[in-house]
């Protein structure tokens, strides 16, 4: 009898740190903590005014920004809807398949549908709050070679 094919192995996650983090880039696995929790507003969703009966009735979309950050830096952190939940001053999550946004020139980490947030137990470490890195702006280069 012939075995069955090897499935794909499950990759251990790289767990990386906040001062690691650059532009433009995703697929990030971290341990932070959550320093502060801002609501932004709530935003009403985009719907059309002629939505057919079947359409969910719309709830506005819960945004808030909050300060996480690790023993080597801190960053903002952008919560949609239930993760605003999960984000409170104290708490230790790790964030799996996070991915860097840019606003007005500056680094926001966010977790979207492809990623996953997990609270888990205290770390052991002192978040350093001088080192934000959404403090840092970046501006677009557009490069022409000739």
């Amino acid at each position: 009898m012939a075995t069955p094919p090897a499935t794909a192995a499950k990759r251990k996650p790289v767990f990386i740190k906040v001062d690691q983090l650059k532009p433009g880039t995703n697929g990030h696995t971290l341990t932070v903590k959550v320093v502060s929790s801002e609501a932004v507003k709530n935003v009403p969703n985009r719907g059309t005014r002629s939505s057919s009966l079947l359409a969910r009735p719309s709830r506005p979309s819960r945004i808030a920004e909050c300060l996480i950050g690790d023993e080597t830096g801190t960053i903002l952190f952008t919560a949609r809807n239930e993760q605003v939940d999960l984000l409170t001053p104290g708490s230790t999550l790790i964030l799996r398949n996070a991915k860097i946004d840019m606003f007005k020139g500056s680094m926001r980490l966010a977790v979207d549908k492809w990623g996953r947030i997990e609270v888990t137990e205290p770390a052991s470490f002192e978040v350093k709050e001088n080192n934000n890195l959404s403090l840092v702006e970046y501006e677009l280069v557009n490069v022409v070679e000739e």
